[in-house]
């Protein structure tokens, strides 16, 4: 029976890498190193972390000459898909993405995770907790964070005045009325990727942390019980979203990055707001014309009556794990990536938020700036359902309130799903 797993505190963000373990080091003559591959897959598709990530192993293997990265670039359905094929084969990549959570000790309890714990010992206390909370279990380190975050509403200022919206909502009722008057206004409210699903997971999640409190998250991930009043009236209050119909034309087969996705939708001005993380804006610049003063910021609106807090923050980022059987060669690389002179380069960019000490300043973005405060003032961390359960209950998360939003399931239906799910793998 699969240990319970508590929901983990913080996450980041990701550049993993791929190949079905690492490559034999081989001595060459006189004693040299040979030559070795290491394959890496990571999920930065946009940039500026992009050419970034193509930078730094460049970098890297111009210092080390005996090695040869090759890196495999995949979006975020197609990287889960591929990650989760090799891993159920028994294998794992050289370097791969990981948000950390309840996935990630799945592949530590299958033995496919090296424990860096020595390697790493050096830089740990380079690194903040929070950003490092993910992937440490049992006192063991797993992975080294790139990337920490939390998702909130990215918004359009200029569509927001034309519908006479003068400040953010607070409250989820104010939020509901500021999509009526964005309907009326004739403006699209919300760009959804209803394709990728795990977008609309974010809404769910957070309604059941207003409603029903981080505790009750934690509580579930114990008992595996998800039929609880609160999580049915998280169900139901989605659903009285979902009823505005308040999404772009034909969002259930929208991708989020793609030309015609949700990024490009709120980075071309065609929708109000969009629920997502700290990358958002570069994606939308990325996918669309971006927003550039004209985008705004606010954190998810408080539920009157809930349990939860406004300050309470949902998210993740992302990191670097490292397969069981991968060369000494790509830790070396992991400490590479997260050296403060690298790693700082990628801050100052937009690409990712500080995961090491002192990195702070290196934030030149305002709305990146009201994010990293966000953060450091949350009273509370949550990571990404889909990864702080194991993976079957994550997807179905995502599938079941897929499905909610579609009209396909009930509130109820939804919960009832998810606990089956989750009593199975219990």
């Amino acid at each position: 029976m699969k240990r319970s797993l508590v929901l983990i505190a913080a996450a980041v963000l990701v550049a993993g890498c791929g190949g079905a373990g690492g490559s034999a080091q081989q001595e060459g003559t006189g004693g040299s190193p040979g030559q070795v591959t290491l394959e890496w897959w990571h999920l930065s598709t946009a940039e500026p972390l992009k050419s970034l990530w193509d930078q730094r192993a460049k970098e890297f293997m111009a210092q080390n000459p005996n090695v040869t990265i090759k890196a495999t670039v995949l979006e975020n359905d197609a990287y889960k898909a591929k990650l989760t094929t090799i891993t159920q084969s028994g294998q794992a990549p050289d370097l791969f993405a990981t948000w950390g959570g309840g996935v990630l000790a799945q592949q530590i309890q299958a033995g496919l995770v090296k424990d860096i714990s020595s390697d790493v010992a050096d830089v740990l206390p380079n690194f903040t907790p929070a950003a490092l909370s993910a992937y440490q279990f049992d006192g063991k380190t797993y992975g080294l964070p790139t990337d920490i975050g939390v998702v909130g509403f990215w918004y359009n200022k200029k569509l927001f005045e034309q519908a006479g919206i003068t400040e953010p909502p607070a409250t989820w009722s104010a939020f509901l009325e500021d999509v009526r008057k964005l309907k009326a206004a004739g403006v699209t409210p919300i760009a959804l990727a209803g394709k990728e699903k795990w977008p609309g997971h974010y809404y769910w999640a957070y309604l059941a942390m207003r409603i029903a409190g981080l505790d009750a998250l934690r509580q579930a991930a114990v008992d595996h019980d998800f039929n609880k009043p609160d999580f049915v009236a998280a169900g139901q209050q989605l659903k009285a979203l979902a009823d505005l119909q308040p999404f772009q034309k034909g969002f259930l087969g929208a991708g989020y990055g793609t030309p015609d996705g949700q990024a490009a939708t709120m980075g071309n001005g065609q929708a109000a707001m969009e629920l997502m993380g700290q990358w958002a804006p570069a994606t939308q610049a990325d996918a669309g014309e971006g927003l550039g003063e004209d985008l705004g910021f606010f954190p998810f609106p408080a539920v009157e009556g809930g349990k939860g807090s406004i300050g309470d923050a949902f998210g993740g980022g992302g990191g670097l794990a490292v397969g069981a059987d991968a060369p000494p060669q790509a830790v070396e690389f992991v400490k590479y990536m997260t050296a403060m002179e690298n790693h700082s380069k990628a801050v100052e960019a937009g690409g990712v938020l500080p995961v090491l000490k002192g990195e702070e300043n290196a934030v030149k973005d305002p709305n990146l700036k009201q994010v990293a405060t966000m953060l450091a003032g949350a009273t509370g961390y949550q990571l990404y359902l889909d990864q702080a359960y194991p993976p079957a209950v994550g997807q179905q998360v995502n599938d079941s309130v897929a499905e909610l939003i579609a009209g396909t399931k009930t509130p109820e239906e939804v919960t009832q799903d998810i606990t089956e799910v989750a009593k199975s793998e219990g």
